[in-house]
């Protein structure tokens, strides 16, 4: 059965991907798959499909992304009508809903030239009703749409080894197994239509933003106290306070590295979604609220673009805190 509710259907990465390999060398064509959108989690996913044996199509706004991916054995386009074109299957993963629905159906979108039958797999965080009328409109031309957000990082991304969370007909996902066995070690199915993996990404997000700012806090605060953070770092990954996002992200804090491997505009804009969503089902959510103030705060200080953990650079600058690499 190709559907089943909240259960992670790919278990061991290396087996998922031996299958899928066994399936295209008997086939007598050579899947394509184009992905659009080769920032640090859309260039491992193309990277891990063309390891799989894929014929992958990269496309990117940045004329550079794409050079560097052909260089690497991919192929190129510069539009995603272009890349679209002899597509079985094409990975969208970009920012936002908006930024798909340009690749979509924006001009030289995806849909003007993506084969009736072939799927499109949506990896952006988004409201889930938009989700919900990005794959009504889609399929209303033949072709498929499966809602698929992602989380691991560029890191697993490079290695194929994502969590997936998506939602789809059973066609959807027939189509787009292949390439979700390469890109994925843990894939869960969570709903027969567009809008449920969104809505469990959003949960996430949720977790992992409130998580981030309370570590942030705790970590500066531990400062200012004048305790030795390293210390303080090691006592709570082996205590009952420590979060996967503490130990992640606080890291970057004592090395003063603030490099971007997750910005803190995307927890603005996701915090963001949670709070329209819970305006609309007229539901109290204060934590994640709070939490997105201090990722507006830290982007109004003009740290948007850099690393998340940079909410503790904030908390240090208000209060006069000193953590490492501070000038």
């Amino acid at each position: 059965m190709l559907w089943q509710h909240g259960q992670a259907v790919i278990g061991k990465r290396q087996s998922s991907q031996e299958r899928s390999r066994d399936r295209r060398m008997s086939s007598s064509a050579t899947p394509h798959v184009a992905v659009i959108g080769l920032g640090s989690m859309g260039y491992g996913m193309a990277t891990s499909l063309k390891r799989a044996g894929f014929i992958v199509i990269g496309c990117d706004v940045s004329a550079d992304a794409v050079a560097r991916f052909v260089a690497d054995g991919g192929r190129g386009a510069k539009t995603p009508a272009e890349a679209a074109k002899d597509a079985d299957i094409v990975v969208s993963v970009v920012v936002n809903a908006a930024q798909t629905e340009a690749i979509l159906f924006g001009k030289d979108g995806a849909a003007e030239t993506l084969a009736k039958d072939a799927v499109f797999i949506s990896s952006a965080t988004m409201d889930p009703d938009i989700a919900r009328r990005l794959a009504k409109q889609l399929e209303a031309t033949a072709r498929h749409y499966l809602d698929a957000p992602i989380s691991g990082g560029a890191q697993r991304a490079a290695q194929g080894e994502l969590t997936i969370l998506a939602s789809g007909s059973a066609a959807a996902f027939a189509k787009a197994r292949p390439a979700l066995d390469a890109m994925a070690a843990k894939l869960y199915e969570l709903g027969d239509a567009a809008g449920q993996g969104a809505a469990f990404k959003m949960i996430n997000q949720l977790l992992a933003g409130v998580h981030i700012a309370a570590a942030s806090e705790a970590i500066a605060f531990a400062a200012k106290q004048g305790l030795d953070i390293r210390k303080v770092y090691e006592v709570i990954t082996a205590s009952a306070g420590n979060s996967w996002m503490f130990e992640n992200r606080m890291p970057h804090v004592l090395d003063g590295d603030y490099a971007p491997r997750s910005a803190v505009e995307i927890f603005v804009k996701d915090l963001g979604i949670i709070q329209d969503m819970a305006r609309n089902a007229r539901f109290p959510v204060p934590v994640s609220a709070a939490a997105l103030q201090m990722f507006l705060m830290t982007s109004a200080a003009g740290m948007g673009r850099d690393d998340d953990a940079s909410v503790a650079r904030m908390y240090a600058q208000v209060t006069g805190t000193k953590l490492p690499g501070a000038k």
